[in-house]
């Protein structure tokens, strides 16, 4: 078993989710990656860069990969192994997803007024505060763009967790009971948090640690 640790957008592989993780699964003698998604460059970055990062993460002819993400990066976690399924069949495992950010691109347009998106495409790029730099960043337009090519809501077959928060203002939960309603192979552990989830990360690893029969 190797873990690939999927950081959110506007995040980083030094976030304290990423860390918290990174040191559990060490001591539990287990291999762990979590690749810089937009590979320092932020303001180019796509659906389609990200999963080729995960891509190379993951390698080819691998097995017994579990793919773990935190928001959008439980979105792309989702979408790579359905993506990829025809050739990393095997290579997925299982995944982990915390508040995975479904049906993001439609999340963003309703959160933005259509002058701001507007501004976004003509300017070429939208400020966004990034949680790993701590300060604001660009963020092209393309993204927006690439991100239309891609299923909302990934169809997976390999099991999965989700771990989410009740009272999470960015991905509501009643998106996550839905896809674990529709899909027998997805257990969902609610929590009494929001988005970040950071409040409740020992009850996270034991979610995990039962998910992925670690002693």
């Amino acid at each position: 078993m190797r873990i690939v640790y999927l950081h959110g957008l506007a995040s980083s592989p030094q976030s304290s989710k990423a860390r918290f993780f990174g040191e559990k699964f060490r001591q539990a003698g287990i291999p762990f990656a979590a690749p810089a998604l937009d590979q320092g460059d932020f303001e180019g970055l796509t659906i389609t860069s990200q999963l080729e990062v995960i891509h190379s993460a993951v390698g080819d002819g691998a097995s017994g990969v579990v793919l773990m993400g935190s928001s959008l990066g439980g979105y792309l976690a989702a979408l790579f192994a359905t993506t990829f399924a025809a050739t990393h069949a095997q290579a997925v495992d299982r995944l982990i997803l915390m508040a995975p950010a479904f049906d993001f691109l439609n999340r963003w347009k309703a959160r933005l007024s259509p002058e701001e998106i507007v501004r976004w495409k003509t300017q070429g790029w939208f400020p966004i505060y990034h949680y790993g730099a701590k300060a604001e960043r660009r963020l092209g337009y393309q993204f927006l763009e690439d991100g239309a090519r891609y299923p909302g809501v990934p169809d997976f077959s390999q099991r999965a967790l989700i771990l989410q928060g009740t009272e999470d203002p960015v991905v509501p939960a009643a998106g996550s009971q839905d896809f674990a309603k529709e899909h027998p192979s997805v257990r969902l552990a609610l929590f009494p948090s929001g988005h970040e989830l950071t409040d409740v990360l020992d009850g996270l690893w034991r979610e995990v640690a039962c998910f992925l029969d670690i002693p």
